[in-house]
């Protein structure tokens, strides 16, 4: 390595010499150099929560498993729960308000009264699952899956459904995307 001073600045540049290991190695220690300026510059990333810690507002459940779980009346607003699991879980009266459960998995579960009001959940899938009374208001329902499932008195006014499956739902009493009609007693499959 040479250092060379033109009109006071001071460079280093590879001497002709300088064998290929060395350039390699120096190189390496120069990378490693930018990458350290930049993680001080930038800060640490934010600590993502595990799948064991309490239920909190806005917590990265993320691809988590909570099967079976008794999570009544938890305040999980804002919460990420795509890809996440909650087969047969009760999370009545629980609040996922703006939740992002993409694709999160909620067959059997029980969600009497929840609210889940301006929720992200496309691609979920509520098999079987309990919603009466839930509140599934301006909720993103695209290609979410309600197979047999009890909707009775849930409020899905401007719920985005664009393909979504009600097959065999029970949509009595339902308050419907307008926000105006109420599903027929006896509505299944569809808001009558």
């Amino acid at each position: 390595m040479q250092d060379t001073c033109v009109d006071g600045v001071v460079s280093r540049s590879l001497s002709p010499g300088m064998t290929a290991g060395r350039k390699r190695f120096w190189l390496f220690e120069a990378v490693l150099a930018v990458a350290a300026l930049l993680a001080l510059t930038l800060g640490a990333p934010p600590a993502l929560a595990a799948c064991t810690d309490p239920p909190s507002p806005e917590i990265n459940w993320q691809r988590c498993n909570f099967d079976g779980l008794d999570l009544r009346e938890v305040d999980l607003h804002g919460a990420r729960l795509r890809d996440g699991s909650f087969f047969r879980a009760d999370l009545s009266r629980s609040d996922l308000s703006g939740v992002n459960g993409f694709r999160a998995k909620f067959v059997n579960a029980v969600l009497r009264e929840a609210k889940l009001y301006q929720a992200k959940l496309s691609g979920a899938d509520f098999t079987k699952a309990d919603l009466t009374a839930a509140s599934l208001a301006d909720a993103d329902l695209r290609r979410a899956r309600f197979f047999d499932a009890i909707l009775r008195n849930a409020d899905l006014t401007g719920a985005r459904l664009l393909e979504a499956d009600f097959t065999r739902a029970d949509l009595s009493g339902a308050t419907w995307i307008d926000g105006k009609r109420i599903c027929a007693e006896g509505s299944v499959g569809r808001c009558n």
